[in-house]
C-alpha cells in the first residue's frame, strides 16, 4: 500500500520570522517534527519579514522531509504584516501561526485542530487560562505593562484573556478575511484580527498553552508601549466604524447598533475535511 501526498493541504502552519537565523531552525525543526505526527497534508509557511540575516537562506536550503516548508517575502517589516502575508498565501481549509522561537508548547496544536474539525473558527492560545502552565521570566515592569496593554485590549476584544500569545489557528475562510482588511503591523496586530473575526460573528475559543519564555524578544516595553497603544487605539476606531457600517448593512437606517455581528461562512459542522492521505 503506497501512501500519496494529498494535492492540497488540509492544514498550513505560518511562522513569522524577521532576522531570526539564530532561533529559527531549531523552532522550524520542532514545528515540522509535531507537523508529521499529524495526518499527511499539513504545509509550514515561513514568512521572511524584511530580513536583514540569513533568515530568508535557512528557509530556502532547508531539506525536504514530509512536512513542506515554504518561504514568502515580505517587504514590509513587522510581525503583523508578516502573519497579513502570511494568511493570505493560504489556501488551506485550516490554517494558524507560531512564533519562530516557539515558545508555546506544540502538543497544543492537537487541541486546536480537535477544535476546528468541531467547528470552532478562532482558537487562541491563552497564557491566562487556568489549566495553562507559564514560565515566565520578564521583569516586574514588563508584567506590570502587560496587564495595563490586557486590560486595554478587552476594550475592543471582550471576553479575550490574552490576545498576543504567538499560537492562534482558524477556519481558513475567517482568517483570510480578517487578514485582508487587516492594517496594523507591529505588536497589536494580533488585537485586530481577531477583532475582525468577532466583527464578522466567529467567536474564539481559549485554550491552554505550556508557555516558556525565550530570550531574544525585540519587544521594549521603553521604546514600542506609546506606539502600541496608539496602535490599539486605531484599531478600536476601525472596528467601530467598520461594526457601524455592518450595522447599516444588515438593517434600516436608523437602527445602526454598534459591535452588531455578521455571519460568515464557515466549514460545516461534522463535514471532515480532505486532509486524510490518498490510498492505493
Amino acid at each position: 500500500m503506497r501512501v500519496l501526498q494529498p494535492a492540497q493541504p488540509w492544514l498550513e502552519i505560518i511562522v513569522p520570522a524577521r532576522n531570526e537565523q539564530d532561533r529559527l531552525p531549531d523552532g522550524l525543526a520542532q514545528l515540522c517534527a509535531k507537523a508529521a505526527t499529524l495526518p499527511a497534508g499539513v504545509s509550514v509557511i515561513v514568512v521572511d519579514s524584511a530580513s536583514t540575516d540569513d533568515t530568508g537562506q535557512i528557509v530556502s536550503s532547508w531539506p525536504a522531509g514530509p512536512v513542506p516548508v515554504r518561504l514568502v517575502r515580505c517587504a514590509r517589516p513587522g510581525k503583523g504584516a508578516a502573519v497579513r502575508a502570511g494568511l493570505l498565501a493560504t489556501s488551506a481549509p485550516y490554517v494558524g501561526f507560531c512564533d519562530a522561537d516557539m515558545a508555546a508548547d506544540l502538543a497544543a496544536v492537537d487541541v486546536a485542530v480537535g477544535l476546528l474539525e468541531a467547528g470552532c473558527p478562532v482558537v487562541l492560545g491563552s497564557r491566562a487560562h487556568p489549566e495553562s502552565v507559564v514560565q515566565d521570566r520578564h521583569s516586574l515592569l514588563r508584567k506590570r505593562g502587560a496587564a495595563v496593554f490586557r486590560a486595554v485590549a478587552r476594550i475592543v476584544t471582550p471576553g479575550v484573556t490574552d490576545t498576543q500569545c504567538g499560537f492562534k489557528f482558524f477556519a481558513g475562510p475567517v482568517a483570510r478575511r480578517a487578514a485582508s482588511r487587516l492594517t496594523t503591523t507591529g505588536f497589536a496586530f494580533d488585537i485586530e484580527l481577531i477583532a475582525q473575526c468577532m466583527l464578522h460573528g466567529a467567536e474564539p475559543a481559549e485554550i491552554p498553552v505550556g508557555w516558556r519564555d525565550v530570550q531574544g524578544s525585540t519587544f521594549s516595553v521603553w521604546r514600542h508601549s506609546l506606539a502600541t497603544f496608539a496602535e490599539v487605539a486605531a484599531i478600536w476606531w476601525v472596528i467601530r466604524r467598520q461594526s457601524a457600517e455592518l450595522a447599516g448593512l444588515a438593517g434600516p437606517a436608523g437602527s445602526r447598533t454598534a459591535f452588531r455581528r455578521q455571519p460568515v461562512e464557515l466549514p460545516a459542522l461534522g463535514q471532515e475535511p480532505a486532509r486524510r492521505a490518498a490510498t492505493s
